[in-house]
């Protein structure tokens, strides 16, 4: 966690005190990375444990994040995930600024390791109100990635390193169609294209699960 931390610092996908992590351990076992932290100097003693209401199992004067309701609805309504990562991706967030989803009929990597990401409304950072505006997007098990209109992304995963990657390659894909639409008019794929790199993604994901 702390590695990934680092790592979405030193690409920009976080800055200062920004972004925040969990990762399952047990059924009612929760780590998240600690509130008020650069997160670039976080290490692996700085994260702080909790149950799935937010109750800290650990001592110590640490709190967790303050996004931690964000991250508690996700594993609570989502068994299949195990690892969070919360960013301020920048031109993906430009997008939720803008109202935009991302086109999911552009970039086959997008389709294959992300999947849809849906334009999540405006809840206040911090408080129950953002909450309860991700759970009718995650509820279905449908999405692995969520815009958060003029906030940022949310990414989930069976592990830390899937969950990260997902948050990598949605920024990476949201600067790929920024640089398109300046050069012109991006072509989609065609629907058949999205249908097989769909069925493919779903395939691979029973195989994982099996």
């Amino acid at each position: 966690m702390a590695l990934c931390c680092r790592q979405l610092a030193a690409q920009g996908l976080i800055a200062g005190r920004d972004g925040n992590l969990s990762v399952r351990l047990a059924p009612d076992r929760v780590l998240v990375t600690p509130s008020g932290f650069i997160k670039s100097l976080v290490t692996a003693a700085d994260m702080v444990e909790v149950d799935l209401t937010g109750k800290p199992r650990t001592g110590g004067t640490r709190k967790p994040t303050s996004e931690l309701d964000l991250h508690l609805r996700i594993l609570r309504h989502r068994p299949d995930v195990l690892a969070v990562v919360h960013a301020h991706p920048p031109t993906a967030t430009g997008f939720a600024v803008a109202g935009e989803e991302i086109p999911g009929n552009l970039l086959p990597e997008l389709i294959f390791v992300v999947g849809p990401v849906p334009l999540v409304p405006f809840g206040m950072p911090g408080t129950p109100e953002l909450g309860d505006r991700i759970v009718p997007y995650i509820e279905a098990n449908r999405h692995q990635a969520l815009l958060l209109a003029n906030h940022g992304a949310v990414t989930m995963g069976r592990t830390l390193d899937e969950a990260w990657i997902r948050m990598e390659s949605l920024e990476h894909a949201a600067r790929i169609i920024a640089a398109a639409r300046g050069l012109g008019d991006p072509k989609p794929l065609t629907a058949r294209a999205v249908e097989r790199l769909e069925a493919l993604r779903a395939q691979v994901q029973r195989e994982k699960d099996a």
